[in-house]
C-alpha cells in the first residue's frame, strides 16, 4: 500500500512539474518572445533559451533572465546543440539565418540598383535553416523531446519568390540564397523523423502588440495573395508557439499564419480552436521546389 501510495505521489508531482522547453534564437526577436511569454508562466514551463554566443547570454542575463535558464549553442554545431538540449522535454526552433545589409566596396548602396543590398553575412540559409534544423531536430531526437515546433514562413510554395532571391551571388553556387526552400526542406525532414511537430509559416513579421487581433489560418500560401494584411505581430506568432505545447488540436499539423489588422475582428484567445477552420488539413510538401 504504501509503495503503491509513493507511486502515485511521484506521478502526481512529475505531472505538476513545469515543462523544461528549450528555445534555440533565444536572443534574437520572435524566439525571445516566445522564451519571455514561458518565463512568465513558471508553473508550466521551465525555459531554457538557447543564444549562440556569450554576448547574448549576457544581453538577457542583464535584462533580468535567470543564468541558469540559459545556455550557448551554435545549431551548426551539432554536439553543441546536442549537449543543450539535454534534459528538454520539447523543442521551439526559433533560429533563422539574419537578413543584413550587405557591405561593399562602394558603400552599402547596390550600384546595379541604387538601393541597399541585403544578404546573409552572419550565416547562410543552408547552414542555418537546413543544417542547423536537422542538427535541432537529430538532437531532440536523441534526448527524447516529445514535441518540436518550428516557427518557419509563408511563401514556401513559390521558388521565385523575392526571399529566396536574397543571397543568391554569396557563396557557394549550390548552396546560396533561396531561405524558404531550405526551410521546407528542414520541415519535410521534421515531419519525417516520427516526432511530434508543428511548424507555423507566418505570413510578414511587424513590430505590434499581440493580443490585439484575429488571427487566421490557411495552408499552402493561399492568404499570401488572399484579401487583407497578410502580417502577423511577432508576439502573437510567440504566442501560438507557446500555445502549439498546451493543445492537442496542434499535434502534427502545419499551416499558415496571418492576423487580420486591429480592430478587424475579434482578438483570438482560445488557441484550441485556432485550426478548426482547416478541418484537418495541412499544407502539402508536393508543393513548390525542395533541394536534393
Amino acid at each position: 500500500m504504501q509503495r503503491l501510495l509513493l507511486a502515485s505521489l511521484v506521478a502526481a508531482a512529475a505531472a505538476a512539474a513545469p515543462r523544461r522547453v528549450a528555445v534555440t534564437g533565444a536572443g534574437g526577436q520572435t524566439g525571445q518572445l516566445a522564451f519571455r511569454r514561458m518565463l512568465a508562466r513558471r508553473d508550466e514551463f521551465d525555459p531554457i533559451g538557447i543564444v549562440r554566443n556569450a554576448q547574448r547570454r549576457d544581453e538577457l542575463v542583464e535584462k533580468g533572465v535567470p543564468a541558469d535558464n540559459v545556455r550557448i549553442a551554435d545549431v551548426t554545431d551539432a554536439d553543441e546543440i546536442l549537449k543543450a538540449l539535454e534534459g528538454c522535454e520539447a523543442l521551439l526552433i526559433g533560429s533563422s539565418a539574419k537578413v543584413a545589409t550587405l557591405e561593399f566596396d562602394t558603400g552599402v548602396i547596390d550600384p546595379a540598383t541604387g538601393r541597399p543590398k541585403l544578404g546573409f553575412p552572419k550565416g547562410q540559409p543552408y547552414d542555418v535553416d537546413w543544417l542547423g534544423q536537422r542538427n535541432q531536430i537529430d538532437a531532440a531526437k536523441t534526448c527524447g523531446c516529445a514535441h518540436v515546433v518550428i516557427c518557419s514562413s509563408m511563401g514556401g510554395t513559390d521558388p521565385e519568390h523575392m526571399l529566396n532571391g536574397l543571397g543568391r551571388d554569396e557563396g557557394d553556387p549550390a548552396t546560396k540564397g533561396n531561405i524558404l526552400q531550405w526551410k521546407r526542406k528542414a520541415e519535410q525532414y521534421l515531419i519525417e523523423s516520427g516526432l511530434t511537430y508543428t511548424i507555423i509559416h507566418p505570413g510578414g513579421l511587424v513590430d505590434k502588440p499581440g493580443g490585439c487581433r484575429e488571427l487566421v489560418v490557411g495552408v499552402d500560401d493561399v492568404m499570401v495573395e488572399g484579401e487583407g494584411t497578410n502580417t502577423i505581430p511577432r508576439d502573437d506568432v510567440a504566442e501560438t508557439m507557446v500555445q502549439s505545447l498546451r493543445h492537442e488540436a496542434f499535434r502534427n499539423r502545419s499551416f499558415d499564419l496571418r492576423s487580420k489588422l486591429e480592430g478587424g475582428g475579434e482578438a483570438t484567445s482560445d488557441f484550441a480552436r485556432l485550426l478548426a477552420p482547416l478541418g484537418g488539413r495541412n499544407c502539402d510538401y508536393a508543393l513548390g521546389k525542395i533541394p536534393d
